[in-house]
């Protein structure tokens, strides 16, 4: 069941990317986060209420941080979804397991002795792969008006591996994902409602204000989904399945947008993927000479 879990949060992530797509040539970034946030919001009260779960939480500090991380991982990957060919924008957001990898490889090499470091190589090996990965895919699919956001949606992976470790770190204190999902989609409504004000001002497009609702809809479907895949059995399966999100935005970028991805662009693809998988399976095997965090990666958005 966790799987299935996860194949429906990769298959709402893909489809909300969609409409972030279309959304972003009438409305700002900021705008289309405070709307999927609002959205969310609203459809997760109405869960929480169908659970009889309260809003009320003995662990604030947990989701400030969540929120934080996740928030600013949400708004880059939109700002690249919107800049770049949807393949390559959820690729460069889901190089979050291979960052998760590049903590633990950082953690060793300054507290690890010599044996610890040499065991941790094929997880490095895997690493290096990937970015050479990030390369490939760049290189052939970006101008240089998209170089910016290329290096915007690679951040968004890096925050994104942040936060999903918060969400794990939630569900092991027993947070039931409606409630981490409820606030998560308040500091979104919160956030882009500043920035929005500040920099980009409001709009009204009709009909293309359905967009925003379909996004905010399917954002909180994939959110609680992707929570529950991750508070259930092994984070391993998960992570490995979360890449089938990628091929979705494929299929979705061929067929709605006419996404034209070079064959080196899909090796590049391949090998972040491959190399993602390498490592998650590389570090749930692994039995580390102290204790190491729960490395799992996924959309936190």
């Amino acid at each position: 069941m966790q799987a299935a879990w996860m194949i429906a949060a990769a298959f709402f992530f893909a489809s909300m990317a969609v409409g972030v797509k279309y959304a972003s040539a009438h409305y700002g970034f900021f705008e289309i986060v405070m709307y999927r946030g609002l959205i969310g919001m609203l459809v997760m009260l109405v869960i929480c209420r169908a659970q009889r779960v309260t809003l009320a939480t003995r662990l604030p500090g947990m989701h400030v941080w969540r929120n934080v991380v996740g928030v600013s991982a949400m708004t880059a990957w939109y700002y690249a979804i919107g800049h770049l060919p949807l393949a390559t924008a959820l690729t460069l957001n889901y190089m979050s397991s291979v960052w998760v990898a590049v903590f633990v490889l950082a953690s060793t090499l300054l507290t690890g002795g010599l044996g610890d470091i040499r065991r941790q190589m094929p997880l490095a090996l895997a690493v290096v792969t990937s970015f050479a990965g990030v390369l490939l895919m760049l290189r052939p699919t970006m101008g240089e008006d998209q170089l910016f956001p290329g290096l915007v949606g690679l951040m968004s992976g890096l925050m994104a591996a942040m936060a999903v470790l918060q969400v794990a770190a939630l569900a092991r204190m027993g947070e039931p994902e409606s409630r981490t999902v409820f606030y998560f989609s308040l500091a979104c409504t919160v956030v882009g409602l500043v920035g929005a004000a500040l920099f980009e001002g409001f709009h009204w497009h009709w009909p293309q204000i359905w967009w925003l609702v379909g996004l905010g809809v399917l954002a909180a479907l994939g959110q609680l989904c992707l929570t529950r895949a991750y508070s259930r059995g092994s984070t391993i399966v998960v992570a490995n399945l979360n890449y089938a999100g990628i091929v979705f935005a494929a299929i979705y970028g061929a067929i709605l947008f006419g996404d034209q991805i070079p064959l080196v662009g899909w090796l590049g693809i391949f090998l972040i993927v491959a190399s993602g998988i390498t490592a998650t399976l590389l570090r749930g095997r692994a039995v580390p000479a102290r204790p190491e965090p729960k490395a799992i990666a996924a959309k936190a958005d």
